[in-house]
């Protein structure tokens, strides 16, 4: 892990372990900070959409968050720098807007319901992979260390994933938020580019027409360009 490259990438994987570890063996933290729209709404705590993203249920939930936070949202932060796409400051953006954009439709749903709560990073991390796809749609990602699949195949996974344990509703995990924060983070990337570098276009579609269902090792097109214009 190279701190100098992906500062804020880990900085918030730290913030996301210490919040939940606490989270974990304190109650009463967990009770002031997890996401109970009911509360949100007659208290006005809206404080905790964002602090709900930094809670988990357990250390397998923590885990399969933060896991998939380190592989995309390196691409995301690094990408985001060279590109001239706002650098940190569009990275941070990205991440915190997706934590209360995908969260309203939970809120609008449930705030007049006091049993309903919900926590996890599942918004803001559906974002940052939607975002990192754009640039690398087909890099390699290893599940388990050991299982090539590409970056689109493992978002797709990710995403029904949720939506079915959404459905089951078993748990305090917001698996909804996936599917909204993934729609925040593909619209939130799009828009940036179109602002700021709307030449990187090409380059992305000419990527996505590269379908490799297992991953691919080669530099992107988009990245090519990015990386020879500097």
């Amino acid at each position: 892990m190279d701190f100098a490259k992906y500062p804020v990438t880990l900085i918030l994987i730290a913030l996301n372990v210490l919040c939940s570890f606490i989270g974990f063996s304190n109650n009463s933290v967990l009770s002031k900070t997890i996401g109970w729209p009911y509360y949100e709404k007659r208290n006005k705590e809206y404080y905790r959409f964002i602090t709900s993203g930094f809670l988990h249920a357990d250390w397998v939930h923590l885990f399969f968050n933060m896991f998939t936070l380190y592989f995309f949202g390196k691409n995301v932060e690094l990408i985001f720098s060279l590109s001239g796409l706002g650098g940190k400051f569009a990275y941070l953006a990205l991440y915190f807007l997706a934590l209360i954009v995908a969260d309203i439709p939970s809120y609008l749903k449930h705030n007049n319901n006091p049993e309903y709560r919900s926590l996890g990073a599942s918004g803001a991390v559906s974002a940052v992979i939607f975002a990192s796809i754009i640039f690398s749609p087909w890099s390699s990602i290893y599940l388990y260390g050991a299982i090539q699949i590409s970056a689109t195949v493992y978002a797709i996974l990710y995403i029904a994933y949720c939506i079915y344990m959404g459905r089951k509703n078993q748990d305090n995990v917001n698996h909804d938020a996936h599917l909204w924060g993934s729609v925040f983070g593909f619209v939130f990337t799009i828009v940036l580019i179109a602002v700021i570098r709307p030449e990187l276009f090409p380059y992305i579609l000419a990527d996505f027409k590269k379908l490799s269902l297992f991953g691919s090792n080669e530099l992107s097109s988009v990245l090519e360009f990015v990386l020879n214009s500097r």
